[in-house]
């Protein structure tokens, strides 16, 4: 979304939520083995997260990541939700999806 870098943040942010949607974590195993999914803690908001990422806020994202509320999934994280067949809200700011699950589970 960086060619986006000229548009209102509340554009931007409006776009973000129009392609924010629930997928079965089944529907993300490719990405997943790839290495691309990013699980963003339920205690944030996840349009704000991806517009951080959308728009490469280093800053905002290695804070979220050294207070542990922004990860890549890990193994178990994804063993929980391939077993439970979760449905989370997901979006995709390229190269990576976001994914949160509202259920309330926290990272590990």
């Amino acid at each position: 979304m960086n060619e986006n870098f000229s548009v209102e943040p509340e554009v931007l942010k409006a776009k973000i939520t129009s392609e924010t949607a629930r997928i079965n974590w089944l529907e993300l195993q490719k990405f997943y083995a790839a290495g691309s999914v990013v699980q963003v803690a339920a205690s944030l908001d996840l349009v704000e997260v991806a517009y951080a990422f959308s728009q490469d806020l280093k800053t905002q994202v290695q804070l979220w990541l050294q207070q542990g509320l922004v990860d890549r999934v890990n193994d178990s994280q994804a063993a929980v939700w391939f077993e439970q067949k979760a449905d989370l809200w997901a979006v995709v700011v390229s190269p990576w999806v976001l994914v949160q699950d509202k259920a309330g589970a926290v990272l590990n």
